[in-house]
């Protein structure tokens, strides 16, 4: 699981018959991939299957941020709903904003996809390189991170968890945001600096935020973030159809099974 931590500690205690761990997420940043190298220990993984299922949780937490979702229905569960006010809960329009996406992989293309054809966003995306097939079929526009936050009206973040992007969203990056911008995070807690944006949340620094992943996980339920009106928080929900945790669940163990036998694994890191 991706709450397990295999090191080489772990790989060593396996002993020298170890030859193939199988992880149940796309990321692996649990995993230390250079000690499995150097020991010839496979690992497989399980992208694709949870892309979509991923991506509409991405939309729905910008909707439920944006929209004011936890605070409006806060008002109903504690009787302070008391009639309909023109400007009541007054929230973030979507058609026609700037969508900036942070790591624009699979799951960054398909969110990408989802807001800039259901709503009309225009696209800003950052990547290792440009992504022709972005640029092409969404008109999305290749750019640094600093134009991306300063641009943005919502930010969906999708990068992998690396010694680059740990806490790449620090209060320096709240700075650059707009104070009408909603943050949202599908990746992995870690790139988010917690107490750094629960402060640009309490000052009004940006908007809201919808998260479904926090470090650690669970957030302690005495976290600033966890009791913050503008802030909406998934227990890491974004794979949890039908369909997909199947699909994780079959090519994880065909992933084990090849690895033992010596074949090729079906998805190999």
């Amino acid at each position: 699981m991706l709450s397990d931590t295999i090191d080489a500690a772990v790989m060593d205690a396996a002993g020298p018959g170890l030859r193939v761990i199988s992880n149940f997420a796309v990321g692996y940043n649990n995993i230390d991939a250079d000690a499995a190298r150097q020991r010839g220990i496979r690992i497989g993984n399980t992208p694709d299957v949870l892309t979509d299922a991923t991506a509409d949780i991405a939309v729905g937490l910008l909707l439920a941020a944006g929209r004011r979702f936890k605070e409006a229905s806060h008002e109903v569960t504690a009787g302070l709903w008391q009639t309909w006010e023109p400007t009541g809960m007054i929230g973030a329009d979507l058609r026609g904003k700037t969508l900036g996406i942070v790591g624009m992989g699979r799951i960054g293309m398909a969110t990408a996809r989802r807001l800039s054809r259901g709503w009309d966003m225009r696209v800003l995306y950052t990547a290792r390189s440009p992504k022709p097939e972005a640029d092409r079929e969404l008109g999305a526009t290749h750019v640094d991170l600093g134009t991306l936050l300063n641009r943005s009206d919502f930010v969906s973040v999708h990068t992998d968890l690396n010694p680059q992007t740990q806490s790449m969203f620090d209060a320096a990056a709240f700075a650059k945001m707009k104070p009408t911008s909603v943050l949202v995070n599908t990746s992995r807690g870690g790139v988010i600096d917690q107490d750094a944006l629960a402060v640009a949340l309490r000052s009004g620094q940006i908007r809201a935020a919808g998260l479904d992943v926090t470090a650690p996980e669970p957030l302690p339920p005495t976290h600033a973030l966890v009791n913050l009106a503008n802030c909406i928080i998934l227990p890491h929900i974004g794979s949890a159809t039908d369909d997909s945790r199947d699909a994780m669940s079959r090519i994880a163990a065909e992933n084990l099974v090849a690895g033992v036998r010596g074949q090729p694994l079906p998805c190999e890191v």
